[in-house]
């Protein structure tokens, strides 16, 4: 199918604790169609984070295969997935993981410093990314200055300033108030349906992922059940 975005198949992922093998992922397999909004859920242990780690190129299978944009991506060495990383993927994380002391405008272009967009472009490219999430005005305030909502709205620009064509968003109202994680579960609806994002959320919370248009559960390394909304 030409609208497949990504294509997982028997993926399998062991580590070596000491002595013992630990079966994180014991071969997995399902697709992620284009501009598909989907929720991973499992409990601590289920795999749901090593499973997101090989989406997002921060780690690779033991065994299997995983296919981005037609590309398998499964074998790439560390400097083939970073490529990727900074041209095809937008991560947000619970803690924001945004650099202290620095302003709004900063750590959204922080990704383009790896890229070989010139200074002033890379300016103008943050700049409509922080608008885009609703922060017109609030660039130059510093990470210390703005509140959580605001600092997960710059991760948020920061994940988008590359034009990615999959946002990965790892329990991303985690260390929100309910009011300001429904905001964020809108940008991510808005971005969904307006720019076309394909959006992956990990996460424990059933609020989250009523969003989402399908729900793959994790438990032992397997797939338990898939649901459709």
């Amino acid at each position: 199918m030409d609208n497949i975005l990504i294509q997982i198949k028997d993926l399998e992922k062991t580590y070596q604790v000491g002595e013992t093998q630990v079966h994180a992922l014991r071969g997995v397999s399902f697709d992620i169609l284009s501009g598909e909004i989907l929720a991973i859920m499992g409990p601590s242990g289920s795999g749901k984070s090593t499973l997101m780690n090989i989406i997002g190129c921060l780690d690779t299978p033991s065994k299997g295969q995983y296919f981005l944009e037609g590309q398998e991506v499964s074998g790439y060495n560390k400097d083939q997935l970073a490529k990727i990383r900074n041209g095809k993927i937008g991560f947000v994380f619970q803690n924001f993981n945004l650099l202290a002391r620095t302003t709004a405008l900063e750590n959204v272009e922080l990704p383009l410093v790896y890229s070989t967009v010139p200074d002033k472009k890379a300016r103008e490219m943050a700049y409509e990314a922080l608008a885009k999430v609703g922060l017109k005005g609030r660039e130059l305030h510093k990470t210390n200055q703005i509140s959580g909502g605001e600092m997960q709205r710059v991760a948020t620009a920061r994940a988008l300033v590359n034009n990615p064509s999959l946002i990965l968003a790892d329990e991303p109202t985690g260390n929100l108030d309910t009011k300001t994680g429904n905001e964020i579960m809108d940008l991510f609806i808005d971005l969904n349906q307006n720019k076309g994002i394909t959006i992956i959320l990990v996460t424990h919370d059933p609020e989250v992922v009523e969003i989402a248009h399908r729900i793959i559960y994790v438990r032992d390394g397997l797939i338990e059940k898939e649901q459709r909304r």
